[in-house]
């Protein structure tokens, strides 16, 4: 990171923004051309190589996307369920190879069969309706359930603009400290899988002085098997809106900016509807409902990076830099977008805090279990009987939520993946022992994330399963630091070697997990340890060939 690029970026503010503008360009053919990235540096004072070199990281701005016509997920859950190959092939018949690229990952983890075409996302049986959907006469529709056990606040229905409003009326008549509080005491944390509580971003960042400040939502939902986030863009926009809103005059912010993965083309249509809307309604803007705050909205299409979920290398994308992890401190609450304070949330965090807002910290922190208070989204895959999108208060039983919500497996599995390619793999017979909520997935090795469940069934080998997360983890390492860049192609290469007959040094391999585990700048390298280490651990019987005895 530049703190030079990011003065240069931010002269512009976010009105035209160098990021937005290479997208703009690659919408044609799928890569901005040379001449024209050479102007956009010229205009932004950017040097050449720094523009070529973030548009080159990205999935959907890379040179070799140039006359890509349509993507198949190679997500996690439409893997190992087996959908892919058939997708491919009904694809093939009507594609050239090179026009036939991948996107990772759709967000239709419940029904697979995931493909991208002409700007929307299709799953389930619309593969078999190609000809259809190519005419655009396909509706883009999907099916999944939502439902909820206990106390519902994200799923609830929407009551109306009005009286949803009403709250944003109750907060800018209170103090900025006494909202604050009222986050203080309902203890939310991080829904995205820190798990950090948000209430302390929002205090450093409203202590910290500055004539422009930003709450940045990241809906760069990248978790293979979570669709929880896509959710809540698509079907409760306002939630999330009116979070942002809140916490833009808590911490003293004028722009709220949603940076929303290119994966979910519906979810930026329907949120730019809803800011619209907004905007029309007198509820953003200058002068807010007369009470003297300022706040809008910038909408930012991502281009295709799993590292822009991790909060300082979407600062970077937004600058239109490359988006590469940045050394902590400076923290982006004191030195955030364009060196500005700048407070960093996912999109189901910041929808929880109207509720809170409108029925006061008590009320939910009385929900849950200990730390973990308030309610979680769980997504659920397509091997349940009952995929879909279910809220529980944190401390509900792993068991109930797939028993009794998901209604079971359709056929057999032997672990889950939960919490996105990061979280553990938790075998079946530890489904007792696990409740939804950070501490009992902590105390069993486990990462809860962002809840996400992705089914691996019993006839799926779990080293193509590790394979899989090393060539993932390659794939979408920024490259800012040695032991993920090197470490998960290092990986790759050893469990491919080792599947063509050559055993793999379990000290050599040990020793390589525990350097990304403990040397990797995010959680992308230093996370991936963690459901490598749990498959060896729990299902030692399917790896005594890989290895060395």
């Amino acid at each position: 990171m530049s703190v030079n690029l990011s003065e240069l970026s931010g002269r512009k503010g976010l009105k035209t923004n160098l990021f937005e503008e290479l997208g703009k360009l690659a919408k044609e053919t799928g890569t901005p051309s040379k001449d024209s990235m050479e102007q956009l540096a010229q205009e932004f004072l950017f040097g050449d190589a720094n523009v070529y070199g973030t548009a080159s990281f990205y999935d959907f701005l890379r040179p070799e996307n140039q006359g890509k016509k349509v993507y198949v997920c190679n997500g996690s859950a439409c893997m190992t369920a087996g959908t892919q190959s058939a997708v491919k092939e009904k694809l093939a018949g009507t594609f050239a190879e090179n026009e036939i690229g991948e996107m990772c990952c759709l967000g239709r983890c419940h029904e697979n069969h995931a493909f991208h075409i002409n700007g929307h996302n299709y799953s389930g049986n619309a593969i078999n309706e190609l000809d259809s959907v190519l005419s655009k006469k396909h509706a883009v529709q999907e099916q999944y359930h939502v439902d909820g056990l206990g106390t519902q606040i994200l799923t609830a229905a929407f009551p109306g603009i009005e009286k949803h409003y009403d709250i944003l009326r109750k907060a800018l008549k209170l103090e900025r400290n006494e909202l604050l509080e009222m986050l203080k005491t309902s203890g939310l944390r991080g829904r995205g899988g820190a798990g950090f509580p948000i209430a302390f971003k929002l205090e450093s960042a409203k202590n910290t002085a500055g004539d422009q400040k930003f709450i940045v939502c990241n809906a760069d939902e990248g978790d293979p098997g979570a669709y929880s986030d896509r959710y809540l863009l698509e079907n409760q926009p306002h939630l999330v809106l009116l979070g942002m809103i809140i916490a833009g005059y808590i911490m003293g912010a004028s722009y709220g900016v949603l940076y929303i993965r290119a994966e979910y083309p519906e979810s930026i249509t329907i949120c730019q509807e809803a800011i619209a809307l907004l905007r029309e309604s007198g509820y953003i803007g200058p002068n807010i409902l007369n009470s003297g705050f300022n706040f809008d909205f910038k909408v930012i299409a991502a281009q295709g990076a799993y590292i822009c979920g991790e909060e300082t290398a979407l600062l970077s994308s937004i600058e239109g830099q490359r988006p590469e992890v940045r050394v902590r401190p400076p923290y982006p609450t004191q030195n955030g977008l364009f060196n500005r304070p700048t407070v960093v949330n996912n999109v189901e965090t910041l929808a929880s805090i109207p509720w809170i807002i409108q029925r006061g910290g008590e009320a939910y922190a009385a929900l849950g279990k200990g730390r973990s208070t308030g309610t979680k989204l769980v997504s659920l895959d397509g091997y349940f009987n009952r995929p879909g999108i279910y809220e529980v208060e944190m401390g509900t039983p792993l068991r109930q939520v797939i028993e009794e919500l998901g209604q079971g497996f359709k056929s057999a599995v032997k672990a889950m993946h939960i919490g996105g390619p990061l979280g553990g793999l938790v075998p079946v017979s530890k489904i007792d022992a696990l409740s939804i909520d950070f501490e009992s997935f902590a105390s069993e090795q486990f990462l809860l994330g962002h809840a996400s469940i992705v089914c691996v069934p019993e006839n799926f080998p779990l080293i193509d399963y590790i394979e899989h997360l090393f060539q993932f983890t390659a794939h979408e390492s920024c490259g800012k630091c040695f032991p993920c860049r090197l470490g998960s192609t290092r990986g790759y290469e050893l469990i491919k070697h080792a599947k063509n007959g050559t055993p793999i040094d379990r000290e050599l391999f040990q020793d390589l997990i525990t350097t990304m585990e403990i040397g990797s700048l995010c959680a992308l390298g230093g996370g991936l340890p963690l459901p490598i280490r749990n498959a060896l651990a729990h299902f030692p019987q399917e790896f005594e060939s890989y290895f060395q005895s």
